[in-house]
């Protein structure tokens, strides 16, 4: 018979933890047990208490001797807390803030390669259970296992029905439903706050765990982005410190080439804050080298107030990249370097990195040298301002020589023949309170395609400089389009009775050549779209694979290291292999070096890997905003006819954009007809049954705005002939009538008024084509 008598004298954890800590001397089973006075069942019972807590990593595993964390558990729960160049940094879950000490900070090995890790990679906020071990000063962390996934945020606005329930309607366009709200944890309706779930069960609703306020206020579509990609975006008070010493350093005449003399520009927005790169050219006297060109391009040297080992280094590495959004940039390091010491302003002299370029009449770089120098820029231009210049014959002689200068590079980029789409890139104008001015598709100037040039054969030099010396390159990667991507491009241009060959070698000229055939502008468009959809993604790694859209065998980024780590990373490499280092500093503060650390050199792979990840991060974040923007803009629109092109076909609907704006949305396939459409994967389109009504990307139509959401950044369109026919969601926010819910389904009404629960799944008009799974 079981024995179900509850042990009265049994302690909990805390009493457990309260006399762990009061000891003197460690203590074991045996001193808990006589300190309780626990006898017979409560002496097993307490075995099972203190296993479960050594596995909970309140104290350390040892049979005979608990320890109050003295050091950390041989196994134990840690929490991740921050992703350090890919690499997971955990502290033991069960720390006690109020103890008085930092948590133990334990850097987490996971098993390499995806076939011995069953799990996703580790973010910050995962539970793990690991095995530890002291190396050197430090702890290592050995997964044994990801537990159950932490409570995720949630975004979105408070919604307050007629009976008083609270509502969440989420910020994230891939979470359609709201969600009932258990806690509404002192926010209003309307406000925009963070939510996480309330329990482990779906219809347990959410908290509120922080309010953020009014969500159409100037800023907060960019404060959506920050939170939703978990972008750094606050610098400690550490760092801001460091960096205000780090500015005072002063810069050595004698180990610096002066380039004061040289009448340097930069070219750059008219909004603009930092200056990265700056430049300046003139005719070669050399009669070798005859309507050739001698070229400077001066690079913000960074690297001098930046050095491994520093916190504001740290901080770097960690954002990876500035964050730029129409109303703030998220800048990668603090201001008092970004936006002064470090950027190239006007009439200031300034640290810089100096690539010097010998160019010949065909564009050709015949040779280079790098070095660090001394530069004070002429003059600070606006794209706009400098393009004026040269149209109307007003340009001084060192604009009329960059542009010069540049023909002779353009034609040798011609030569080549890089990828050439020409996209447009939607620009959103905020007036001085923040709201939207203007949303317009950005000029593309030869002014543009100058500072372009130069950067690019910067570039190149500087990773074919580093090659020269066997020295570690980050290069900027960009691989031919894989044969699966081909493929898929090849049975598409089938429908259009077009061939792509893919017995040939694959350039970017044949993508060009394709492009200049096509006479019809919509199709053009239509293939360009498709053409972008084939290409890989460009990333940062230390083995070359070239870099195909610039048609190019060796490509790094070395012109912009106050917005890009990975700039940061080719200076330092540069200042090792060419010699460049600078006297040490007087200031114990700053470490001697400014070249590469050791750990850079061992580790480029892991240190690549993340910098391109923050780089994915900030794109979508960047990309998402403009979606809030747009949505904005339209949100007074809505019920207008627009002039769209279809630029996606799914089984589900079409993807549209609007044609001179760029906002993108969805036209649901239930609002299609009455028909069924089957949906063709490989030619991408739908077609009627009854009337072969098709639908394809690249098609022209006008559509009618049914919804525009600002939080989410979704719209939704609908031919005019079918208006009505989509409800909009987030009622207050578009000034619309919210659509009633019940159990989270949409309600709907019968003929005779009455209420009909909207059914799940997909759509009863569309017949889906394809294998069968």
């Amino acid at each position: 018979m079981t024995n179900n008598r509850k042990f009265e004298g049994l302690p909990s954890k805390e009493q457990v933890m309260e006399y762990i800590k009061s000891s003197d001397t460690p203590v074991g089973k045996r001193e808990i047990a006589r300190q309780f006075k626990l006898k017979g069942q409560e002496k097993i019972a307490l075995k099972a208490l203190l296993k479960d807590m050594a596995e909970e990593g309140m104290i350390d595993g040892k049979r005979t001797a608990y320890h109050r964390m003295g050091g950390v558990p041989k196994v134990t729960v840690l929490r991740v807390v921050e992703i350090d160049e890919g690499e997971a940094v955990a502290i033991p879950e069960t720390w006690d803030p109020e103890s008085g000490q930092a948590p133990p900070r334990l850097r987490v090995q996971e098993p390499k390669g995806k076939g011995k890790r069953a799990y996703p990679a580790l973010r910050k906020g995962d539970r793990i259970l690991a095995r530890t071990e002291e190396a050197g000063k430090g702890w290592l962390a050995h997964v044994m296992r990801k537990l159950p996934d932490r409570a995720e945020s949630i975004m979105g606005v408070v919604e307050i029905d007629k009976s008083g329930k609270g509502w969440l309607a989420p910020t994230d366009k891939s979470q359609r439903q709201s969600l009932p709200i258990a806690d509404i944890g002192g926010a209003e309706s309307g406000q925009l706050v963070l939510a996480e779930p309330a329990g482990k069960s779906p219809r347990s609703g959410v908290k509120v765990t922080e309010v953020l306020g009014d969500p159409l206020a100037p800023k907060s579509f960019s404060l959506i982005a920050i939170h939703k990609y978990e972008i750094p975006h606050v610098f400690g008070s550490e760092v801001l410190e460091e960096a205000q010493t780090s500015a005072k350093l002063p810069l050595s005449q004698e180990s610096r080439e002066d380039l004061t003399h040289l009448p340097i520009v930069a070219i750059d927005p008219a909004d603009a804050r930092d200056h990265d790169d700056a430049i300046w050219a003139e005719p070669d006297t050399d009669p070798q080298n005859k309507g050739g060109w001698k070229a400077l391009v001066a690079i913000a040297d960074v690297s001098f107030y930046v050095r491994p080992g520093m916190k504001i280094d740290r901080e770097a590495r960690k954002r990876g990249n500035s964050v730029y959004f129409p109303d703030r940039v998220v800048p990668m390091l603090p201001e008092v370097l970004s936006a002064d010491v470090c950027s190239l302003g006007e009439g200031e002299d300034r640290a810089a990195m100096a690539c010097h370029l010998t160019i010949t009449a065909d564009g050709r770089v015949t040779s280079f040298r790098f070095t660090r120098a001394i530069v004070r820029i002429h003059e600070v231009i606006a794209y706009e301002d400098a393009q004026k210049r040269i149209d109307e014959g007003e340009a001084a002689a060192n604009l009329t020589n960059l542009w010069g200068c540049w023909k002779a590079l353009e034609t040798a980029r011609n030569d080549r023949e890089p990828l050439d789409l020409d996209l447009p890139e939607r620009r959103v104008v905020l007036d001085e309170q923040g709201r939207i001015a203007e949303i317009a598709v950005r000029e593309r100037l030869d002014a543009h395609r100058v500072v372009e040039d130069f950067m690019i054969a910067a570039n190149v030099a500087a990773a074919k400089a580093l090659e020269a010396k066997a020295a570690p390159v980050v290069y900027r990667v960009h691989e031919t389009p894989s044969r699966e991507k081909l493929v898929s491009l090849r049975d598409y241009l089938k429908t259009l009775d077009k061939q792509l060959s893919l017995g040939q070698v694959i350039t970017p000229s044949l993508f060009n050549r394709m492009l200049k055939d096509v006479s019809d502008d919509a199709e053009k468009a239509l293939i360009m779209e498709q053409v972008l959809r084939t290409q890989m993604q460009a990333y940062y790694g230390p083995r070359n694979a070239g870099h195909f859209g610039l048609s190019l065998g060796s490509y790094a980024h070395f012109t912009s290291p106050i917005r890009r780590y990975a700039d940061l990373l080719v200076h330092r490499a540069l200042v090792d292999a060419y010699k460049l280092e600078q006297p040490k500093p007087q200031s114990n503060a700053i470490p001697d070096g400014s070249g590469l650390s050791d750990r850079d050199r061992e580790s480029l792979d892991r240190v690549t890997e993340a910098i391109s990840r923050a780089e994915r991060r900030a794109m979508e974040a960047e990309r998402d905003t403009i979606d809030r923007y747009v949505a904005a803009w339209l949100s007074a629109r809505v019920g207008e006819v627009f002039d769209t092109r279809v630029t996606g076909v799914q089984k589900f609907g079409l993807f549209a954009t609007i044609l001179g704006l760029g906002g993108d949305g969805l036209v649901p396939v239930s609002v299609l007809g009455d028909e069924r459409f089957n949906y063709d994967e490989k030619a991408q389109v739908l077609v009627g049954q009854s009337t072969g009504t098709t639908y394809r990307s690249g098609d022209r139509m006008k559509l009618r705005l049914a919804e525009a959401n600002p939080l989410s950044g979704a719209l939704k369109f609908e031919p005019p002939e079918f208006a009505g026919s989509i409800e909009p969601r987030g009622g207050r926010l578009e000034g619309k009538k919210k659509r009633p819910m019940h159990k989270g389904k949409p309600v709907r009404h019968d003929k005779a008024g009455k209420h009909m629960v909207g059914k799940r799944g997909r759509p009863g008009n569309i017949r889906h084509q394809g294998r069968k799974k």
